[in-house]
């Protein structure tokens, strides 16, 4: 048993760069009950994921992998998300996935403190710059989601949705997930529907200003997990 984390990686064949750690909240409910989910919210960066470990998964885990498959003649380009159990014995590995995480990209994107496209041309092009990590903001992001009434076996769907105007925080964004546009009416037409997003300089202050603008958002059944970030 263990927490579990996330850490991604952008990788030009032979080289990777790391983003900001994150941290998923799968459980449905509050206290991580509840069925699994494609994920209830996230925060970042992980307080798990000390340096010490990140340096232990690059060069236990990410560097290994780029080697073999360099090696077999298919260097990998792209951004490889390695899904942890953080365990008394050190990291361990859940899942590999070669594209970005969701619901953790929502946090790891505001901490990006440099442009992500000539990152991802480099990688392309296999040609990162040198750096093991990518330059990030000092401070934290928490994800919200907002799911919808049903999520996640049989969620309702085309409920009006208002989202806060003008938003709590200007460092704040509602991303959309599970909707749509009725003629000229925003409505929901997934399981999670929106992830409400915030940062700040600290993780508490992230948290009060993604839960302000989750209670100006409304759509009917909407329902949200208390405890993004509450317990690292």
């Amino acid at each position: 048993m263990g927490t579990e984390a996330s850490f991604h990686l952008i990788c030009d064949g032979t080289h990777a760069i790391s983003l900001v750690s994150a941290q998923d909240h799968k459980a449905l409910l509050d206290g991580n009950m509840g069925p699994n989910t494609g994920g209830m919210g996230t925060f970042a960066p992980s307080h798990m994921v000390t340096a010490e470990m990140e340096e232990t998964i690059r060069k236990e885990v990410a560097e290994p992998i780029l080697k073999v498959m360099a090696d077999e003649g298919t260097p990998f380009h792209g951004a490889l998300f390695i899904g942890l159990m953080l365990t008394y014995h050190g990291p361990r590995v859940l899942e590999f996935n070669v594209r970005f995480g969701d619901p953790e990209t929502q946090v790891m994107m505001p901490l990006l403190n440099e442009d992500l496209l000539p990152i991802l041309i480099a990688a392309a092009d296999g040609s990162l710059p040198p750096g093991e990590k990518t330059h990030t903001k000092n401070g934290h992001a928490v994800c919200v989601i907002m799911a919808a009434k049903g999520y996640p076996e049989n969620p309702e769907k085309g409920k009006t949705i208002t989202l806060p105007d003008p938003p709590p925080s200007q460092d704040l964004i509602v991303f959309h997930a599970g909707t749509k546009l009725n003629e000229k009416e925003l409505v929901s037409s997934g399981g999670r529907v929106l992830g409400v997003t915030a940062w700040a300089p600290t993780i508490e202050k992230a948290r009060e200003h993604a839960y302000e603008a989750v209670k100006q958002t409304r759509f009917e059944g909407a329902y949200y997990r208390n405890d993004i970030g509450d317990k690292q």
